[in-house]
């Protein structure tokens, strides 16, 4: 007999007729927050996202097209933690985004914690010998080591650059002293993108990457009064519709070759910030895809 109602298929966008051949984006969720330091449960995110954007309006008023069939999204199913070894789960991570990149996909990761980034730059750098990796967070992430591994999500940016020798971080506020006299001049801060235009930001971001660029965004870039469901949330934030506009501006003249999204810390009964996320990753696959 058939079913008369159904609701929304359970992948990213709730996307009738799912193709893996004729996908340009290869989804892969990573539920993993074994290195949160501060408020655990980010592992939740992938599917809060998910959830999210099953609900979503796909026609977008900016591009007068439905994003999703212009682009073709493929959801694969979660990889799987590796509770065992942080590097471990680098490795794990590394190998899932090698098969996609093999199979001319570009991966969209959607965490869990920022950590899950490491083994995203793993795989592309084997790929891309000329890239640039675009870091979005209110955190600099640079300690070489934090609470006894050099793979915790506070030593994300430690271990991409030495993979990747052009990183650009974006909005930072929060930084301890050795990073910020060493890599003085691969961050944006915040206090410093105040008092610029949209142009000058812009520009500024476009004047300190390679034409191929991998975007990894922790949310917590934004500010807590529109994204507090974060694992350390930092006050004094970019808003949605300035990060929105950021990625409009650099995608026009830049290739994605990856991206990820993470840090989402769903908090029960707020579905608004899961919406948010949603959102933003449909908005900047339109600017990645439809030029």
């Amino acid at each position: 007999m058939a079913v008369l109602n159904t609701t929304a298929p359970y992948n990213l966008f709730g996307l009738e007729g799912q193709d893996y051949k004729t996908a340009k984006v290869a989804v892969l969720p990573v539920p993993y927050d074994s290195t949160s330091t501060f408020k655990v449960g980010s592992r939740e995110g992938p599917r809060a996202i998910i959830d999210a954007s099953r609900a979503l309006e796909l026609y977008s008023e900016e591009f007068d097209e439905v994003i999703a069939d212009k682009i073709g999204i493929f959801t694969l199913d979660e990889i799987a933690p590796d509770y065992n070894s942080p590097e471990g789960m680098v490795n794990r991570i590394a190998k899932e985004v090698s098969i996609v990149l093999e199979d001319g996909k570009m991966p969209l990761l959607l965490g869990g914690e920022h950590t899950i980034a490491v083994g995203a730059v793993k795989a592309i750098a084997k790929k891309y010998k000329d890239f640039s990796v675009l870091h979005f967070d209110a955190h600099a992430d640079s300690r070489d080591e934090f609470m006894s591994t050099k793979y915790c999500h506070a030593c994300v940016m430690a271990r991409i650059r030495e993979m990747c020798k052009s990183c650009f971080s974006v909005g930072v506020r929060s930084i301890d002293k050795d990073s910020a006299h060493e890599h003085e001049k691969e961050i944006f801060y915040l206090k410093d993108m105040r008092g610029m235009d949209g142009k000058k930001i812009i520009d500024t971001i476009l004047k300190n990457t390679k034409e191929n660029i991998y975007i990894t965004l922790d949310l917590d870039v934004l500010d807590p009064s529109e994204m507090p469901s974060t694992g350390t949330p930092e006050p004094d934030g970019m808003c949605y519709s300035q990060l929105k506009s950021i990625m409009k501006g650099v995608l026009a003249k830049k290739k994605l070759i990856g991206m990820d999204v993470n840090e989402l810390n769903p908090i029960p009964g707020m579905v608004a910030p899961n919406f948010l996320a949603a959102k933003l990753i449909y908005q900047t696959l339109g600017y990645a895809f439809l030029k």
